[in-house]
């Protein structure tokens, strides 16, 4: 028997036995999470949205506020926009939020706040991707969509063997169709699941357990040294780099806020007024800025601190900020276009979390 006729035995072996062999591991070790309690597609809807790039410990806790604020589509699809963002302050990648409440609207005016279960119909509301859809259908509907994430792609890389890049359209392509053919037709929903369960706690992206791995008499990489190489992705992220300086502008027990009304990061949300330069800069070059220094408010002013250099790390962009403790001396015409709030209500405003780590701790110890 030649190594390629063994090969291919194996990769058939595996085909007809993956699924059963993956929900056997599933049924021992699966995570006990509160949105795998219920078949209401809103739950499950609602708990993947939050788990998209954010760790299913940090996800857990908003998950339950949402459900306790928002127990049903009606709720969210009633709620305030920014009253939403703030449950959503700390979790980042705020179109989420911004999609989840514009899809529950869509949901309550399309179809009388109940959610589709046609996978194309699902497909066609606001912030649902193939991935978000395929879970929803499978888990709360159990309907044949596999769900193809990092986790998948991992998986399936080592354990088969696919060198195609996952970041081309002839790798996406390649997986999910074998994705399709390893799908339980049965059990779709506990399928999937259990492939995300086993991407994250046994075939995870470094030292994975292999020696407690039901397929590591199988595993391509695992038996040909191949598990730091897949799966392998081409591309790079760009990063771009912006430097921001916010202007804690005090007076008396107000300080000035702006909203964020661009189609930019953080959409919705509120921070302190913002000079961005696109290399850092000094501090007098700062308070010289004509935008915002200008007439006879540059007088009036104090600065009383210039923070720490403060770096924020998004997928695409790493922001260095610094922030600029400034008292205003005498009344003034309150600053057009920023919103002069008390400081004690600070904390009914949505903020991004770059904001927030230097602005709450001001307040406590201002």
């Amino acid at each position: 028997m030649t190594k390629y006729y063994k090969i291919l035995r194996v990769l058939d072996y595996l085909r007809m036995n993956f699924a059963r062999e993956l929900l056997e591991w599933y049924n021992i070790y699966k995570r006990d999470l509160p949105w795998r309690r219920t078949k209401d597609p809103y739950k499950i809807w609602l708990s993947e949205i939050i788990l998209q790039q954010t760790r299913v410990d940090q996800g857990n806790a908003y998950y339950h506020a949402f459900i306790e604020k928002y127990p049903d589509v009606f709720a969210l699809a009633n709620a305030d926009q920014e009253e939403v963002l703030k449950l959503w302050q700390g979790l980042g990648y705020y179109s989420r939020a911004r999609n989840l409440h514009f899809a529950s609207q869509e949901i309550v005016k399309l179809y009388a706040g109940n959610f589709p279960n046609d996978h194309k119909q699902v497909l066609k509301l606001k912030g649902i991707g193939e991935y978000t859809a395929a879970a929803i259908c499978s888990i709360a509907y159990n309907q044949p969509y596999p769900v193809i994430d990092g986790n998948v792609f991992r998986v399936l890389s080592r354990v088969f063997g696919i060198s195609a890049p996952i970041d081309t359209t002839t790798g996406k392509k390649e997986f999910k169709q074998l994705a399709e053919e390893l799908m339980h037709q049965k059990e779709c929903g506990a399928y999937n699941q259990a492939l995300m369960d086993f991407g994250a706690i046994q075939c995870t992206p470094k030292k994975p357990n292999c020696s407690t791995c039901p397929f590591n008499e199988s595993c391509y990489a695992y038996n040909n040294d191949q598990i730091s190489v897949l799966p392998i992705k081409l591309k790079k992220i760009k990063q771009r780099e912006r430097h921001f300086h916010y202007l804690l502008l005090e007076h008396n027990d107000h300080i000035y806020l702006n909203k964020r009304r661009e189609k930019d990061i953080w959409q919705g949300l509120y921070e302190l007024p913002l000079i961005e330069t696109e290399k850092a800069t000094a501090t007098k070059q700062i308070l010289n800025n004509q935008s915002i220094f200008k007439g006879n408010l540059k007088k009036n002013l104090s600065l009383c601190e210039v923070s720490k250099l403060y770096t924020h790390q998004l997928t695409h962009q790493k922001i260095f900020a610094q922030f600029y403790w400034i008292k205003i001396a005498d009344e003034i015409e309150p600053l057009s276009p920023y919103l002069k709030v008390n400081k004690k209500d600070i904390y009914k405003f949505a903020v991004p979390k770059l904001v927030e780590r230097y602005l709450y701790n001001w307040l406590e110890n201002s």
